[in-house]
């Protein structure tokens, strides 16, 4: 049985974080606007309120999928209208990467070699599209955080992400995020491009990012788990119990018995 963690919803939640220039919640997800603003500002990217920001936090190496991230970031920002901002630390061939890329995009990427919370915080409520492309992720939280700032997520679909992530489906309207199925660089660049091209129809962006901040992801929802599977294994507990007993008394006196008890 595999149960999800559960995430700091007192400490993660935009409606009383005060690390994000203005609260919100999924009622007046509009305000997000002015975290993304301030976003930019501290990034010193273009100030381009309708230009969607791709964040990426944690850490830079091969096993949160940054090999998948070298190849399809130069293709990305040149063919497609969005904003990078990455802050993590990690294997130093990506730290060169992205400072290069960053050169090449000044007013388009951002990195931040460094993790604080405060920072996290600001990111994940200021960006539109969270990525999350890991090559395996026994769990994951970072995309649980995002989800609750109303940041969509774009995952690997593997371990705890396909658990936490549904893949957004337009014939039905149904799912959160955007999955891909193969480890693949191709498969992440086309799950990047469904999510700018469904950014562009801001009516079904905003029930997107509705749905992922009613997300339940607390500990109490995955308390509720635990105790429900503990209950059940007692129960089996109970059960093979019973049946040492009967093998135990040899299969007349266990027959007898049942006999009694109908």
């Amino acid at each position: 049985f595999g149960i999800l963690n559960g995430i700091d919803t007192e400490l993660y939640d935009p409606a009383t974080d005060p690390n994000i220039a203005v609260h919100f919640d999924a009622t007046n997800i509009e305000a997000r606007a002015a975290n993304k603003a301030a976003l930019q500002a501290e990034a010193k990217l273009a100030q381009h309120p309708e230009m969607p920001i791709v964040s990426i936090v944690g850490r830079l190496i091969d096993q949160k999928g940054f090999d998948l991230i070298n190849a399809i970031a130069d293709p990305l920002l040149r063919h497609n209208g969005c904003q990078l901002v990455v802050m993590g630390t990690g294997e130093m061939r990506y730290h060169e990467m992205l400072n290069a890329l960053a050169a090449r995009y000044p007013e388009r990427v951002a990195v931040f070699l460094t993790f604080t919370r405060p920072l996290e915080q600001r990111i994940y409520a200021g960006s539109d599209i969270f990525l999350m492309p890991s090559r395996f992720e026994p769990c994951g939280l970072n995309q649980m955080v995002a989800m609750r700032y109303g940041a969509v997520p774009v995952v690997h679909r593997v371990g705890g992400l396909a658990d936490s992530v549904s893949d957004y489906t337009p014939e039905t309207g149904e799912g959160h995020g955007f999955d891909f199925a193969t480890y693949d660089a191709m498969a992440l660049y086309t799950a990047l491009i469904r999510a700018l091209e469904t950014y562009r129809h801001r009516d079904i962006w905003r029930q997107l990012v509705r749905r992922c901040m009613a997300v339940d992801f607390s500990w109490r929802r995955s308390a509720v788990k635990y105790v429900d599977l503990y209950h059940r294994a007692l129960t089996i507990k109970s059960q093979s119990q019973k049946t040492l007993a009967d093998y135990a008394l040899g299969p007349q006196a266990a027959a007898r018995r049942a006999a009694d008890a109908a």
